[in-house]
């Protein structure tokens, strides 16, 4: 009985969501306990990898945001170098929509959070914090409206959120980068040459690529460049298809999903998402930083999303989703706004502050957890299950 309630939770498109909310509050329960103390002494515990004195030593902590991280942007460019072969992304014409969505999403957001702290030198690097949305949350809270809502607007969803993704990257890689040492950016390019060339003669074995994708993601870490993007190049370069008509890109891809979605998100979250509330007030919220932060992934994510969706199909420049409505439209946008993940992943790129990272956290979990319920509730009463059945031609 237990095992098959288990299954039956772990095959449920929310499942993913529902493992990350739990992580979270995990997090935030033991940081404000008596466990604080070893919470906080296990993430900061240094691991060291050396040879001969040379290597890599950093805490714990870090090495799951550079380390675990690079997994999941791997997955993320797995799913990218898919969809833009065979996928939602291969014809130009299904990614207008949410291509353009995905930008007022991110702009609107960053306009929101520097209109609180454009002044302020400490806090304007963040930027980038309201402008990502975390596609396992995001989707897992769409999942639980059911049947409601078209197919349509589930693909519109995953379309912006992988769009998203990919701006997140370019936006990590140009805005996020340390002091550059570019002797090991250099050394870096030798096993994405050897990658290149492996590809190129058709080589269709994975193993050879992945070992040296670890090469180049060491290489990428000390250059100073965030090495989570070795991840993303990685990935370009898995075969699509093998010699024998196989899909080695489609097989890891489903292989890691699993590891990603139930153990690298949810560790990333507990380890992340720790508030410590003690000294805090509700007043704290109004500071610059969470608010800008808040009301970026609430309001920014909102305005950004739907109205340029509205210009778009208005403009007759696009089509709206097949049966979706104005309402599930803006409880899509509302969806958006939850920025979980790649919020914090961002917020701990930005700040090595542990006070404003304790804000950045509240932030965060205030917009991400207002942007869900908001999202859900429009859905839920947008249409019943029995009218998403039925899905009209695409409004002009």
């Amino acid at each position: 009985m237990l095992l098959r309630a288990i299954d039956r939770f772990f095959s449920h498109e929310a499942s993913g969501g529902i493992l990350l909310m739990l992580a979270a509050v995990a997090a935030m329960i033991i940081a404000n306990s008596g466990l604080a103390g070893v919470y906080d002494g296990a993430l900061g515990s240094y691991l060291a990898v050396t040879l001969n004195g040379e290597g890599l030593q950093k805490p714990l902590i870090l090495w799951i945001n550079d380390g675990l991280m690079a997994i999941f942007f791997f997955l993320i460019g797995l799913e990218l170098k898919a969809e833009l072969l065979e996928g939602k992304l291969k014809r130009p014409s299904d990614v207008v929509l949410p291509g353009m969505a995905a930008v007022g999403g991110m702009v609107l957001p960053a306009l929101v959070f520097l209109a609180f702290n454009l002044g302020n030198a400490a806090t304007v690097t963040g930027w980038a914090i309201p402008a990502a949305t975390d596609i396992a949350f995001a989707l897992g809270v769409l999942a639980l409206v059911g049947d409601r809502v078209p197919s349509s607007l589930k693909i519109f969803l995953l379309t912006l959120a992988i769009l998203d993704d990919m701006g997140a990257i370019i936006i990590i890689a140009l805005f996020y980068t340390a002091e550059l040492k570019v002797d090991y950016l250099y050394l870096a390019l030798i096993p994405a040459a050897i990658m290149f060339w492996l590809n190129a003669k058709g080589a269709h074995r994975v193993a050879p690529i992945l070992l040296l994708g670890v090469v180049m993601w060491f290489f990428v870490l000390k250059s100073g460049v965030h090495a989570t993007l070795a991840g993303v190049v990685t990935a370009f370069f898995i075969p699509l298809k093998d010699k024998w008509g196989k899909s080695p890109l489609h097989a890891l891809e489903h292989a890691l999903s699993p590891y990603v979605l139930y153990f690298i998100i949810p560790v990333f979250a507990f380890a992340n998402a720790g508030v410590v509330l003690k000294g805090l007030s509700f007043s704290d919220l109004f500071a610059p930083l969470p608010l800008g932060i808040a009301l970026g992934l609430i309001i920014g994510k909102q305005i950004g999303v739907f109205g340029v969706t509205f210009v778009m199909v208005k403009m007759g420049l696009a089509r709206m989703p097949s049966g979706a409505t104005w309402a599930q439209i803006y409880g899509i946008a509302c969806l958006a706004g939850i920025g979980f993940t790649m919020s914090l992943f961002i917020g701990s790129l930005s700040y090595s502050d542990a006070t404003l990272m304790n804000e950045v956290r509240l932030g965060v979990l205030a917009g991400s957890v207002i942007s869900g319920i908001l999202g859900y509730t429009a859905l839920r009463l947008s249409t019943s299950p029995a009218e998403s059945k039925s899905e009209p031609a695409p409004a002009e």
